[in-house]
């Protein structure tokens, strides 16, 4: 039986604002807001793209409705600033979220630090949910900007 090779993923998150969530989850987890720039520049002057697509955000050209934050230590596309590592990709949906979430992040805190790393996302914009203690852990359940839920044990 041959072995199957790893995949590469992402984790697609669908959001009102793409950019704010990206934002956040960038301060949240120490990632990189990719900078897509070059390649949003290439596919303007090729006429692949309309000027309505993109934004400036930071001082630089990025799709309006994608974008995503990756692990700083992973490789990345220099000629299209795409990541091939860990990413949250961020994606414009019209309909508001409405129910829990069926896939969640669960971000590890350092031993002891849970508390103060709860404090530090609530100042990044996110809010308390509820406090969990249970036999297999105690964690707090939190949710983002836009209330998409995740844990931080």
């Amino acid at each position: 039986m041959s072995r199957m090779t790893a995949l590469h993923w992402k984790l697609v998150v669908d959001a009102a604002d793409p950019h704010a969530q990206a934002a956040f989850w960038a301060q949240a987890l120490g990632y990189l807001v990719e900078d897509n720039s070059a390649l949003v520049e290439r596919v303007l002057a090729a006429g692949q793209a309309p000027e309505e697509a993109t934004i400036e955000v930071d001082g630089r050209r990025a799709w309006r409705d994608l974008i995503a934050v990756r692990h700083p230590d992973d490789p990345f596309d220099e000629a299209t600033g795409i990541g091939a590592g860990r990413r949250l990709l961020f994606q414009r949906v019209p309909e508001a979220k409405t129910v829990k979430n069926r896939l969640h992040l669960d971000v590890h805190a350092a031993a002891g630090r849970r508390e103060a790393e709860t404090a530090r996302l609530e100042a990044l914009g996110a809010r308390i949910l509820r406090q969990v203690s249970e036999p297999g852990g105690t964690w707090t359940v939190l949710a983002d900007p836009e209330g998409n839920e995740f844990c931080v044990q």
